[in-house]
């Protein structure tokens, strides 16, 4: 038996028996040293509420995403889990990025020393064309400056373009560690694989660097205040060899073919995933799934809210945490009957979708901006 099997904790380990009874508290325990290591004293239980509110990139409606900066703001508000995504560097290191094409979230362009690198890669399928990190050296990576991602969206965000570096998952980690001995209390952290097959083909795996990393942080064990996620299942199920740290296999849309399954000639869709003998499944090796919102809710013709499928009550019936994603203020991203005026960059009533979806038993969500995400997610707890 893996070490991941042998300790892998269930929906009522993770989210503790309390939650799943239903008061709002998610609970994960940890040994003396893992609680010293993260800040907080021998014996202590890192706790979560439920619903929990987990920082999509950090406070990314806010600040350049995957920035030192995004992640202290997503903290600083109070914000319950931090979410990294991780693409390797040249050099084996890896580094928070939401993709390994880095052309439109650095100023890798303005750099002229690098402009051979660019570049026309096929990832997953997509062609692709720009910068991308396995081309980087991390000393080089560092000489780059972050910059906002959908400028058009969030202009107030291009203030802040050039302010910070792209973090290592290295960098992070100290980070967390030394905010959870400020704070006496740990830094929760959600780490996404991305592409791990595409850079497994490259000779840069992403599984044994991440397992090396979390055993030296403290966070591989069962009861580590950290969760890992990928589109790929198989990316978890390597994990689960690894490391015990709770692990999410994060869903698309029901046609979606998770690429592992594409290279592997598996034919199963997310629809596939999602039936009852799908998600027994994935709970033989993971802890929860991460599905996109519509397949909480699906949408109808025109874009409006319909009614929920059955995914949260055959998700628990299996043990499996729901943290679906991605709930963002602005109309542009949200159900059609909760946009408010024309302007796509305003802010529509993200409260009220905030109560539809908590009302269907998710038991957290991402955001773009964990203060409006807080808010919500009190006002419900209040309400019940």
């Amino acid at each position: 038996m893996t070490q991941g099997a042998h300790s892998s904790p269930g929906r009522r380990t993770v989210l503790g028996a309390a939650a799943v009874l239903g008061s709002a508290a998610l609970s994960v325990g940890a040994g003396a040293t893992a609680a010293q290591a993260h800040g907080r004293p021998a014996g202590a239980r890192p706790r979560l509420p439920v619903p929990t509110v987990i920082a999509h990139r950090g406070a990314s409606g806010y600040r350049p995403e995957h920035t030192l900066g995004s992640y202290q703001l997503a903290l600083d508000m109070g914000a319950d889990v931090i979410e990294q995504d991780l693409v390797p560097t040249k050099d084996g290191h890896l580094v928070c990025r939401h993709e390994n094409d880095i052309t439109g979230t650095t100023d890798v362009a303005d750099h002229p020393e690098f402009a051979s690198r660019k570049t026309t890669k096929t990832v997953d399928g997509t062609s692709l064309t720009g910068w991308f990190t396995e081309d980087f050296t991390l000393a080089e990576l560092k000489t780059l400056r972050a910059k906002e991602r959908i400028p058009g969206t969030r202009q107030e965000n291009t203030v802040y373009d050039g302010r910070w570096t792209i973090p290592s998952f290295e960098e992070v980690l100290r980070w967390a560690e030394k905010e959870g001995r400020r704070r006496g209390r740990p830094v929760w952290l959600y780490v996404e694989t991305k592409h791990p097959t595409y850079f497994r083909g490259l000779g840069l795996p992403l599984e044994e660097p991440l397992a090396k990393l979390l055993r030296r942080y403290g966070r591989h064990g069962a009861d580590s205040p950290t969760f890992l996620q990928s589109f790929e299942p198989t990316s978890m199920q390597r994990m689960a060899k690894l490391v015990s740290t709770p692990r999410v296999v994060l869903l698309w849309t029901p046609d979606d073919r998770p690429w592992d399954f594409r290279e592997a000639g598996d034919p199963r869709t997310v629809a596939d995933l999602i039936t009852p003998e799908g998600l027994k499944w994935i709970a033989s090796y993971a802890q929860g799934i991460g599905p996109l919102l519509d397949l909480v809710i699906p949408k109808d013709k025109d874009g409006k809210l319909g009614k929920p499928t059955t995914l949260v009550r055959d998700a628990h019936a299996r043990g499996l945490v729901l943290h679906p994603y991605t709930l963002r203020n602005e109309n542009s991203f949200l159900p059609a009957d909760f946009r408010r005026g024309t302007d796509p960059a305003a802010y529509g009533d993200v409260f009220g979708a905030y109560k539809a979806y908590f009302a269907t038993g998710i038991d957290g969500i991402f955001t773009d901006q964990p203060d409006t995400g807080l808010l919500a997610a009190a006002d419900f707890r209040a309400a019940r």
